[in-house]
């Protein structure tokens, strides 16, 4: 299920693309020349290319050796939760729903053992950017020597937050390269917002589109900030309604042991 800011946003892409790239000497057409950064030749543009790739790559590989076990538990419950009856809104119009989705595989990994929060990040409208939030799971971890607690993001829908009108092919590229699921820690995860928002950027200065505030990496990554609001056991009962079970209530009030997720 998309948020409303999702939806807003990919309609002022092919708002702005439609109306406003078509004419001549229009407001944006100016913008872009006073703001021409990216006018490379082709060899450069392949390079620039070619090494947002390899920084993807990078990073992602970074990101592979943290957290395997807790990356495994997570595709097992999301597979669980798909195959049932899990979506408790009272009115959708959708078979994938991802709100009722987070909801059931917090429920699961605290059934589990782990330490988990359902986290709500929320920021004001700026001269900057709009006002929104952003939901997201969030799961505290221990070393193996259990002397350090680490704390790990689970973003159920990364490729969406990404995703441009009339995108060029080597931006889907990138896109294709992202994992299904983040789950892994939040510096990987800041490092792959700041590779895709400029990349983002370049695509869209390419196909002369406007670029909105909310593809900036610095509002990007307010929708995992540490400025969360963590919803309590009574809180997050209300809010699953009639699918959470008394027992699965109970055991989120009991403070769970931080598990091994590496």
């Amino acid at each position: 299920m998309e948020s409303v800011e999702e939806n807003v946003c990919g309609f002022m892409d092919e708002y702005y693309y439609s109306n406003e790239s078509e004419s001549h000497g229009s407001p944006v057409d100016l913008w872009w020349e006073e703001n021409d950064i990216y006018s490379h030749e082709p060899p450069e543009r392949n390079l620039y290319w070619e090494s947002q790739l390899a920084l993807l790559q990078e990073i992602l590989e970074r990101y592979e050796l943290s957290g395997m076990k807790l990356r495994k538990e997570v595709g097992e419950i999301v597979k669980e939760v798909k195959a049932s009856d899990y979506c408790n809104c009272i009115d959708t119009n959708s078979f994938d729903c991802t709100t009722c989705l987070r909801r059931q595989v917090v429920v699961m990994l605290r059934h589990r053992g782990f330490t988990t929060n359902l986290c709500l990040s929320k920021w004001t409208t700026t001269n900057k950017f709009p006002g929104g939030c952003h939901e997201y799971i969030e799961v505290i971890a221990s070393t193996l020597t259990r002397k350090k607690q680490i704390k790990f993001l689970i973003e159920l829908e990364l490729k969406d937050h990404f995703q441009i009108a009339k995108a060029g092919e080597e931006y889907q590229e990138l896109i294709s390269t992202l994992p299904e699921f983040y789950i892994g820690k939040p510096e990987y995860l800041n490092g792959l917002v700041r590779i895709m928002c400029d990349a983002a950027k370049k695509s869209m200065k390419e196909k002369k589109m406007y670029i909105g505030p909310w593809r900036k990496t610095s509002f990007m990554q307010m929708k995992w900030s540490g400025f969360s609001e963590k919803w309590s056991s009574d809180k997050f009962f209300d809010r699953l309604g009639t699918q959470a079970t008394e027992s699965s209530y109970l055991r989120m009030k009991g403070v769970s042991p931080a598990v091994v997720v590496t």
